[in-house]
């Protein structure tokens, strides 16, 4: 394959007694004409060999069904109307209804399918609606205000509003917002004054809430390690916010509930978690009212009537909910669920009541709404997504394998049950910022093991899979836990006779896109083929684009002597080796991303295509039209058939008998 020209510039920086080699940095602007000629050549190269995958066109076709399931979202009650997501089979985007009427349709206001809705929140009346809308996948929310009785927008834009909670104030006259890695500020609906600051602290974010009855609004600033929390009693004769807790290593999320207390969800002294309950007139008396488990991650809570709280957990990456009791914290029973799936979106009524709601998710099982009723003790299914479709038989194996410094890691194998012998296989995993990967429904992994594939889920360190503690382990001085709980990962499965070095690729996206790049050079040996999305890729110059700066305290800061030594020990782009034999690899970017800047996966194309010595391909696929966060329904299944396609071409993956 003759990959397009890219000149290797003789650039070294020089930093903190490191000479850090540089040869593509032209390729970081993606305005340079050099660096736009370089990309439609790889696009011409990448549809010349996408053109040539035999299995796409059937992927595609799968895929296209698997997601014809549709979207439905657990309620989010305001008195006695519920709010909530819904999409049908011939839908490109989710819709937010109001009962069973739509109120924001995205293909309403971009029928192009560019305009995403990013958040959304009801006021406490449910006359009106805040929600963020960002374009072609930029991420860069701006903020409206829409009365639901009329559809009339009656505010907005608000610009810098990306992904910002938003506190309604009683009557929906106001509210508290925030603009990103601002602060909290005030905005009165109609008003032609400027929205008003509240809480500007220097934090990487910010986040507010407010009680049922309006009178509390609490207030987190988070930092590179923890996070500050403050309470504010806008009912009081001094509303500005009260210390919960500032400047703590720990994370703390607060909120006054419906009974008039300030519950307190926190991993201080607890890394898997412990609730905690306070008067919020004294916020910083604590007591302890439901203790860490040793076991399981406590993950979120809601009140109900008669002093009963649901908790849900995770325990070794299933979902759990027990009952407690809301006075004492004593555990009084566990809520029936429909299986070891994974438990999201926990809601109840705001002024209370015996019911709640939940989303449950499996690997076969579509995102389904469960309610639980106190009076009762039972669960049953409230709502199914509104398409149906026919799976295929899959078996789950839960395995547990030695990491190189022996820690116990977990992973989730999932195959057809009449297969056997070794097969292709896709590992994935994330392994980083606390964030747990959960069983769950997924097109493209039933599609892959539909067609007699393996799919591997390894719960690697610098997850939440675990608790705070297996995250701290695997971030920042100790990245490289991530990696070689990855490459054990990998290394199980072919002593277990599930796949082989021939027959086994890596797919992993942001952050998991910096694992299977750290991967593929470490261990180039050890994989046939390789997909990274959006990946970090270049951790010298990480932190001067898209969100990096806010990332320091996940990976380190390349400013500082010390953390520079622990990010060049792994960053991919510096360790392409001249003449070694990498895998077959796919990048796939996105030009709006805002998040991880594309000039990663530039950098790193052009590093292997120029140093491999084996005759397996480097290909670059980029959209120029979407970002790193949520697209169109057509836009998902497109990549995703590329990506299956592209990793059975080089797996071996045979048809299925």
């Amino acid at each position: 394959m003759r990959y397009p020209p890219a000149e290797r510039l003789p650039l070294t920086d020089r930093s903190h007694g490191h000479e850090i080699d540089d040869p593509y940095r032209w390729l970081e602007d993606p305005l340079d004409p050099r660096t736009q000629a370089w990309l439609a050549a790889q696009d011409r190269l990448w549809r010349d060999s996408a053109a040539g995958l035999s299995q796409r066109e059937r992927f595609l076709a799968r895929l296209t069904e698997l997601r014809d399931t549709g979207l439905v979202t657990p309620p989010v009650w305001r008195g006695d109307q519920r709010f909530h997501l819904r999409r049908s089979p011939s839908q490109e985007h989710p819709v937010l209804c109001c009962d069973d009427r739509v109120v924001l349709d995205p293909m309403e206001l971009d029928p192009s399918g560019l305009t995403t809705l990013d958040g959304w929140q009801p006021d406490l009346e449910g006359r009106r609606l805040a929600y963020q809308i960002s374009r072609s996948g930029d991420e860069k929310a701006c903020l409206y205000v829409r009365d639901l009785a009329t559809g009339e927008v009656v505010d907005g834009p608000i610009g810098g509003c990306r992904y910002s909670a938003v506190a309604w104030l009683p009557g929906g006259g106001a509210f508290y917002y925030v603009r990103f890695q601002q602060g909290v500020f005030l905005h009165t609906i109609g008003s032609a004054e400027a929205d008003v600051p509240v809480f500007t602290r220097g934090a990487i974010s910010y986040g507010v809430q407010i009680s049922p009855d309006g009178r509390w609004l609490t207030i987190s600033a988070g930092t590179a390690s923890g996070n500050s929390l403050w309470l504010a009693d806008l009912a009081g004769e001094d509303p500005a916010p009260r210390p919960v807790q500032e400047g703590s290593p720990a994370r703390t999320a607060g909120a006054v509930a419906g009974d008039g207390r300030l519950y307190l969800l926190t991993d201080r002294d607890a890394p898997r978690r412990r609730l905690c309950v306070a008067d919020p007139r004294t916020p910083t008396a604590w007591r302890e009212l439901i203790p860490e488990d040793e076991e399981a991650v406590l993950g979120a809570f809601t009140l109900l009537d008669g002093d009963r709280l649901l908790v849900s957990r995770t325990r070794h990456a299933v979902g759990e909910i027990a009952v407690h009791d809301a006075r004492t914290g004593e555990r009084l029973s566990t809520v029936p669920l429909p299986g070891n799936g994974s438990i999201a979106s926990l809601t109840s009524r705001p002024g209370g009541g015996p019911e709640a709601w939940f989303a449950y998710t499996d690997a076969v099982t579509p995102a389904e709404i469960w309610r639980y009723d106190a009076r009762t003790d039972a669960t049953t299914r409230w709502s199914a997504p509104p398409g149906r479709v026919t799976l295929p038989e899959v078996r789950s194996s839960h395995i547990e394998y030695a990491s190189a410094d022996g820690t116990l890691v977990r992973m989730v194998v999932v195959a057809r049950p009449s297969r056997g012998g070794p097969r292709p296989a896709i590992l994935s995993g994330y392994g980083g910022f606390g964030i747990p990967l959960m069983p769950g429904y997924a097109a493209d992994s039933l599609a892959w093991v539909e067609a007699g594939g393996v799919l591997a889920i390894a719960n690697l360190r610098g997850g939440g899979e675990e608790g705070e503690a297996w995250h701290r382990d695997g971030m920042l001085e100790r990245k490289q836990n991530v990696f070689d709980d990855f490459v054990a990962a990998a290394e199980k499965l072919i002593a277990d006779g599930w796949t082989t070095p021939e027959q086994l690729g890596i797919w992993g996206e942001s952050n998991g896109g910096l694992l299977v790049g750290a991967a593929l050079t470490q261990r180039p040996d050890l994989f046939a083929a390789v997909v990274c999305s959006a990946g970090l890729l270049d951790m010298a110059r990480y932190h001067l684009s898209g969100l990096g700066p806010s990332w320091t305290g996940e990976y380190g800061d390349p400013d500082d002597p010390e953390q520079l030594g622990w990010l060049l020990g792994y960053s991919p782009y510096h360790h392409v080796r001249e003449g070694a034999r990498y895998p077959a690899t796919l990048f796939t970017v996105a030009a709006a991303d805002t998040r991880v800047d594309p000039m990663h996966a530039r950098k790193m194309c052009a590093a292997l295509q120029w140093a491999s010595g084996g005759d397996r391909p480097i290909l670059l696929r980029h959209e120029p039209d979407v970002g790193h966060g949520a697209r169109a329904v057509s836009r998902s299944v497109g990549l995703a058939a590329d990506v299956l396609a592209f990793l059975a071409e080089h797996t071996g993956r045979s048809d299925p008998a």
